[in-house]
């Protein structure tokens, strides 16, 4: 909510800075460690809730003691390892600028997981009225941190920040409500929203790679305290998509390979729809009296936590008018921001180190602003980066308050265009058969994971398979920039009783030769899936009823791109997704999950196209503005 640099100053930034910091990124974690070891003294501490339950506490404070410095702290379930008061770290802080700029540091095990005691919970429920000690979640665990740090480590200015990518990300979110006063300012990045629209599920449909990579690494149980990590899972053949297709259902995944060892796995498939587990999980709604200047990070290519990003900060937004809340987008995957130069992805280059920027000219001056009243302008309220012309851009508002609505309609023969079918044929559509047992794959790559690259993979492989039907554009004639959410409108049908649908959005490359880079190539742009079951409904899903047009809504996720002159774009239509997505059976049973093999049935699918039943995608476009790029 608070307007920042002008636009041309911004990217003057960009264009100057892009090499200057990108050892940042490859710096010798030897050299960091030693730095660590010279200017820091470290200390463990078992810090108490008001539960009586203790958290393993890592303090990490400067010592050179002629000058206070603020509390920066992470909170994690993945352990803050190394442990001992000997042993260092190789990084501290969000990036090694933050070492070198002087914080007292901070890691916590949360409660429940490695050291800390305590019982972990799944992205623990909120409790927003607490009346008793044995009230406590993720909020008053922060909190009581916050208290105890103030009271016991010296030499701090009164001041506490917090951060976190993607799980840390959601501490820091949860952590931030009802926030200490204290607690002046805090990043979550690629926050954990809510699970029933990211990560693991995707309006109700499965993230089976994910998920099966994640929890197997991440979820075994923990009888008591313990400093090892879990082992990660040995898969037994790198053909994902041979393994679990002749795995079967999801029920027999966890039988030939988990084994029953991961205790939410158990769990999701006991809870198939949004009922009171999953809604208890989500943080979204409860992100009130949070800290005085939060910041929201996340990458266009974020493959796990895009949706808690965008409605994090959008729930920030609306619930904390007087908060200063902004919004940061570059053309990352998940947590590349801190982790790469951040200048390609896949194929794919974004034409400067746009990670090395964002941690030394975005990340740094965010957090020296609010901690330190260093003289730092203020964050604009959306710095974001716009893929297809490779500009950052900075808005007073975000999605940009004056993008025009664009809706764009399937045509005969593939075409996409702006004018609404007319006439009265309610007949007009195209047809595929979905077969499960031979699902359309997510990627080339051969790979039992979910890749990070598949979000700009080329889409060509998927666009001559029978079971995808593609529609494009003509050739744009003039440069074209769309911005914020895409609403998805089908027009279904089927000849089973159930059915997942895949839309995705892809900027296309004119073809040419050889000696043209990436010619021909099908950018992926955004995708998301909906579980049709949940059409209406996340928590009561439905059966279709075979034949009858049915209508279908799904939202894709924001974007900023620019189409150039030259190039179309193309929407894809599918409905297996494998084995990003689990299959859904195509017959209506009451849990996916334990699906048996006579269930998973083909079935043909029409999509609408008709004046009746007309399958659109909206989208906003943004004025014409010049691209001020060197």
């Amino acid at each position: 909510m608070q307007h920042g640099l002008r636009f041309f100053i911004f990217l003057g930034l960009v264009i100057d800075s892009s090499s200057a910091f990108s050892q940042s990124a490859t710096s010798d974690p030897q050299t960091t460690e030693s730095y660590i070891r010279l200017h820091y003294t470290k200390h463990e501490y078992m810090v108490p809730m008001r539960d009586g339950v203790k958290l393993m506490t890592a303090v990490f404070v400067p010592k050179e003691t002629g000058r206070t410095y603020p509390i920066l702290m992470k909170r994690t379930p993945y352990n803050v390892a190394p442990y001992g008061a000997e042993k260092y770290p190789s990084k501290l802080g969000p990036s090694e600028h933050f070492v070198r700029a002087g914080y007292i540091f901070v890691n916590q095990d949360v409660r429940g997981r490695f050291a800390s005691e305590g019982q972990f919970i799944q992205v623990t429920p909120h409790i927003a009225n607490k009346t008793k000690p044995t009230d406590v979640d993720e909020s008053s665990d922060t909190y009581d941190t916050i208290e105890w740090l103030l009271k016991n480590i010296p030499n701090h200015n009164g001041r506490v920040g917090m951060y976190g990518i993607s799980y840390p990300g959601f501490y820091a979110a949860a952590g931030m409500i009802d926030a200490h006063p204290a607690l002046k300012a805090v990043s979550p990045q690629a926050p954990v929203g809510d699970w029933y629209f990211d990560d693991f599920l995707h309006h109700g449909a499965f993230f089976l790679a994910h998920a099966f990579k994640w929890l197997s690494g991440n979820a075994t149980e923990r009888p008591t305290p313990t400093m090892e990590p879990a082992k990660p899972y040995v898969y037994p053949m790198t053909d994902g998509y041979k393994m679990f297709l002749e795995a079967g259902s999801v029920e027999n995944i966890d039988k030939l390979y988990l084994k029953g060892a991961i205790p939410f796995w158990e769990d999701m498939m006991q809870h198939p729809n949004r009922d009171e587990f999953w809604q208890k999980r989500a943080i979204i709604p409860h992100l009130k009296n949070v800290a005085p200047a939060v910041m929201t990070v996340t990458g266009w290519y974020d493959a796990e936590d895009l949706y808690g990003s965008f409605k994090t900060y959008q729930s920030v937004e609306k619930l904390n008018p007087n908060v200063n809340s902004v919004l940061v987008v570059g053309p990352w995957h998940h947590g590349g921001w801190a982790s790469v130069d951040g200048d390609k992805l896949g194929n794919v280059s974004f034409g400067s180190k746009t990670g090395a920027f964002y941690r030394a000219e975005i990340e740094l001056p965010f957090f020296e602003r609010y901690l330190k009243d260093a003289d730092h302008p203020a964050p604009a309220e959306a710095t974001v980066f716009e893929t297809g012309s490779n500009t950052w851009r900075t808005f007073d508002a975000w999605p940009p308050k004056n993008v025009e609505s664009q809706t764009l309609y399937l045509k005969p023969h593939g075409k996409l265009d702006d004018q609404k079918p007319e006439g009265k044929d309610a007949e007009s559509f195209d047809e595929f058969v979905s077969d499960p047992n031979k699902p359309v794959p997510y990627t080339e790559t051969v790979t039992p994971r979910m890749t990070i690259e598949y979000m700009v993979d080329d889409q060509r492989f998927a666009s001559r398979r029978p079971d995808v039907l593609t529609y494009q554009t003509e050739p744009f004639a003039e440069e074209t920039v769309i911005a914020g959410p895409i609403q998805t409108d089908l027009w279904v049908s089927t000849t089973g009783t159930d059915a997942d649908w895949i839309v995705k959005l892809i900027d296309v490359r004119p073809d040419g030769p050889d000696t043209v880079p990436l010619a021909g190539y099908q950018m992926l742009l955004r995708s998301e899936v909906i579980r049709g079951r949940f059409r209406n409904d996340y928590a009561k899903p439905e059966a279709f009823v075979p034949g009858e047009p049915t209508q279908v809504r799904l939202e894709l996720l924001d974007v900023l791109h620019r189409f150039q002159k030259g190039h179309r774009l193309m929407i894809q239509i599918q409905s297996t997704w494998f084995p990003l997505v689990d299959r859904n059976p195509q017959t209506f049973v009451p849990n996916i999950y334990f699906a048996k093999p006579e269930d998973f049935q083909k079935a043909t699918h029409r999509v609408f196209r008709s004046s009746h039943h007309s399958t659109s995608l909206n989208f906003g476009v943004m004025p014409s503005v010049k691209t001020l790029t060197p």
